[in-house]
């Protein structure tokens, strides 16, 4: 029996860095009862942003190998299991491989054991990677306890059996009063580089192709009148950065990295621009919501991330540049809506 407190979790994902999951998972960790529940990280690869909040707020780091190596890597997580625990859940969101990591789970007897997606995977075409996905959605139908979904689509993309009732979706909330709190200030703009009376769309996003960034910049090389800011930070930085050189739009692009004043960032901009090829739910659109913004994104997004219809507009990926350019230059908050009262409303 789980004992009332505190019940000890694990997370595991690749990094807890700037993201939409792991800031959705550090906003539980500030607001949770740390007498009630304590969360600990099971991550791979180099330090991220986050860890020193974590380890201030009682959680614990926990390194392990690339989990590319399987069977190097399950080694290491019965041994975090065994030398760390005992831990009464373990919550994997590394979508199919989840199917690895709770089947290590079962074999160390860990009671609740949850395969979180919160993404749509793309269909795999070459045989051994569809043969990958098959064998690890079987051992998620064979060892999770629970699977959690940020979207419908998430949630059939990884269970595919949406018919069982272990199955669900979990809608990642945020911090409304953090939106509440920010106003618009000229400081931010002289801090970005930006003109004051220039309209500024905003992006907030890992610089890797599902984002699309690429489309991004022709969207800016057909809306001169725009300056354009990209808060986040990838693999794709310097390809991105010479691309825009290439176009003629460097002078107008800010990449601002990897943030955590989201909130304030969000406020100071005019536009959101979303044309992800694909997401789980699109937390950083609720945000750009929450914020006030309106938001033109590719109508492949969930509709999930709709929460303040007014402000959203969709377009498909196969619309031309000028055309996403026109609808950002158009977009307007609507006369009298109040974007934090609404959302309040929804929660």
């Amino acid at each position: 029996m789980i004992p009332v407190r505190p019940i000890r979790v694990l997370h595991v994902l690749h990094r807890m860095d700037y993201g939409g999951v792991e800031n959705w998972l550090m906003s539980v960790l500030r607001q949770q009862d740390r007498s009630q529940l304590q969360f600990d990280f099971l991550v791979h690869g180099k330090p991220g942003a986050h860890e020193a909040e974590i380890e201030r707020l009682g959680g614990r780091l926990i390194r392990a190998e690339d989990p590319h190596h399987l069977w190097s890597y399950r080694k290491r997580v019965l041994e975090v299991l065994q030398t760390h625990g005992p831990y009464h859940v373990i919550h994997s969101h590394l979508h199919f491989y989840s199917g690895w990591v709770l089947r290590a789970a079962a074999a160390s007897d860990i009671p609740i054991r949850i395969a979180h997606s919160h993404t749509v995977a793309p269909p795999e075409h070459r045989w051994w990677r569809r043969s990958y996905a098959g064998l690890m959605r079987h051992w998620i139908h064979r060892y999770a306890t629970t699977g959690l979904a940020t979207s419908q689509p998430a949630l059939t993309n990884l269970f595919d059996n949406v018919t069982d009732s272990r199955w669900r979706v979990l809608h990642c909330g945020i911090d409304l009063d953090r939106f509440a709190r920010c106003e618009r200030d000229p400081a931010m703009r002289q801090q970005l580089g930006v003109p004051l009376d220039a309209r500024l769309i905003g992006h907030v996003g890992r610089l890797v192709p599902e984002k699309n960034h690429a489309f991004m910049l022709r969207i800016a090389a057909a809306c001169p009148q725009a300056w354009f800011v990209f808060i986040g930070d990838g693999p794709l930085r310097d390809h991105l950065r010479t691309m825009s050189q290439d176009l003629g739009v460097s002078d107008r692009i800010i990449f601002a990295g990897a943030r955590s004043d989201i909130p304030e960032l969000l406020k100071n901009m005019d536009a959101f621009l979303f044309p992800s090829l694909h997401e789980g739910l699109g937390l950083a659109m609720v945000e750009a919501q929450a914020a006030g913004l309106p938001v033109i994104y590719a109508d492949t997004i969930p509709r999930d991330a709709i929460v303040i219809p007014e402000l959203c507009r969709a377009l498909a990926h196969t619309e031309p540049a000028p055309v996403w350019a026109q609808r950002l230059m158009e977009a307007q908050v609507p006369t009298g809506l109040d974007p934090y009262q609404r959302l309040q409303g929804s929660t």
